[in-house]
């Protein structure tokens, strides 16, 4: 199975940026199609992003579309979250999420259950 670790958040003001990373161990990234969640404080974790195994495939939320980016690096076995024009209700513990899927496809995949490994979450939190 492959661990999942977040890095990267922090403090910022309205109008910042920030890069989230998702580092991946134990198996090969590119064995996954990944994805990133978030959860703010009293709401329910909501679907934020994804790719698929070596990354030709992207999709967003419509509240980040247009503001973040996503890439991944499988010989690092990282995937990164490029934040942009962040917003005080961009506000949230952020998650990384990855699947094993047998072969590279198109990934569409924006629900919890459809994720099966899980990070730890890093606090991002953007001040007006």
């Amino acid at each position: 199975q492959v661990q999942l670790v977040e890095s990267g958040g922090g403090l910022v003001q309205a109008g910042d940026s920030l890069r989230l990373s998702c580092a991946a161990s134990g198996r090969t990234a590119s064995d996954y199609a990944m994805g990133w969640f978030r959860q703010a404080p009293g709401k329910d974790r909501e679907f934020v992003a994804a790719t698929s195994r070596r990354g030709k495939f992207t999709l967003f939320a419509d509240s980040v579309k247009g503001r973040f980016t996503l890439s991944r690096d499988n010989a690092k076995n990282t995937m990164f979250l490029q934040m942009n024009s962040l917003k005080p209700e961009d506000t949230a513990v952020y998650y990384c999420a990855a699947r094993y899927v047998p072969y590279d496809s198109y990934w569409s995949a924006r629900g919890r259950n459809d994720y099966n490994y899980w990070g730890q979450g890093t606090q991002v939190t953007v001040s007006s």
